[in-house]
């Protein structure tokens, strides 16, 4: 299935990095959270990309247009004519990336509405943000997707703690300190959604509409939007610290999204 990424928000809630680049150009380990998401979608075997692009999108499309020439050794003539020669390969040949422009001030539904003319005749898709990792079964939300016949299912996840939770003993010490605690209660919206085409009947001409709004509440009504919910890690990257929560996790090894 091809896998749409929302990429057009100014993340405004992470001004210290998203006032210069989107905020899917955010590095994780020196490569943008995107392509951490792109990499975890590609190594279950989705490798069709389309890319709805707003907030400062050419610079999602300079990491693209130039991912040969940053990717390995290059050899190139100053004479004229003479193509670059590229002498490495990497992991992502095999992608394919659509660079959709779907406005720099437009709400999510009018995004997605956008790209319908980009999935060619596929009954379904997938559908994500582009500021969230985690460690979801891509396969399990397309599974229960086509067993409930949904127009929309969410990858359900626990909201991650906003605050370290301490775990204490009988008397007054803290035996355990858990930075970054999984809730444990309901399930919220965590991306990673699977779509049928009948989804664009529910998203309505409006570039303010957000697909979390009225589409969804519409899907609810008419008993067409399921959940397939997920224990496991999952991940945003809202904040400074939760930016420097993915690093770490990255850098120490312990990225539970790696699985490439």
């Amino acid at each position: 299935m091809k896998v749409v990424i929302l990429c057009g928000g100014k993340g405004t809630r992470l001004r210290e990095e998203t006032e210069y680049r989107p905020k899917p150009m955010v590095p994780i380990g020196g490569r943008p959270i995107l392509w951490h998401i792109m990499k975890y979608y590609a190594s279950q075997g989705h490798r069709e990309f389309i890319l709805c692009l707003g907030y400062k999108g050419e610079m999602i499309k300079d990491y693209f247009r130039n991912y040969l020439w940053n990717a390995g050794d290059v050899t190139l003539s100053l004479g004229k004519g003479a193509p670059p020669v590229f002498h490495d390969k990497h992991g992502e040949e095999d992608w394919t990336v659509t660079l959709a422009e779907t406005g720099e001030e437009s709400m999510t539904a009018w995004r997605v509405r956008q790209i319908e003319k980009h999935l060619g005749g596929d009954e379904h898709f997938l559908l994500t943000y582009g500021d969230g990792v985690g460690s979801i079964d891509i396969a399990s939300t397309i599974k229960t997707h086509l067993e409930q016949q949904a127009v929309c299912t969410l990858t359900g996840v626990h909201p991650p703690g906003r605050f370290g939770e301490l775990r204490i003993d009988q008397g007054a010490r803290v035996v355990a300190f858990n930075e970054k605690p999984q809730a444990e209660g309901g399930y919220i919206n965590g991306g990673y959604m699977v779509c049928s085409r009948e989804l664009f009947r529910y998203l309505p001409d409006d570039p303010a509409m957000m697909l979390e709004r009225a589409p969804m509440d519409d899907m609810i009504r008419d008993g067409k939007l399921a959940v397939c919910a997920h224990d496991g890690f999952w991940q945003p990257m809202d904040t400074y610290q939760e930016f420097q929560l993915l690093n770490r996790l990255w850098h120490e090894g312990n990225a539970p999204w790696k699985i490439w």
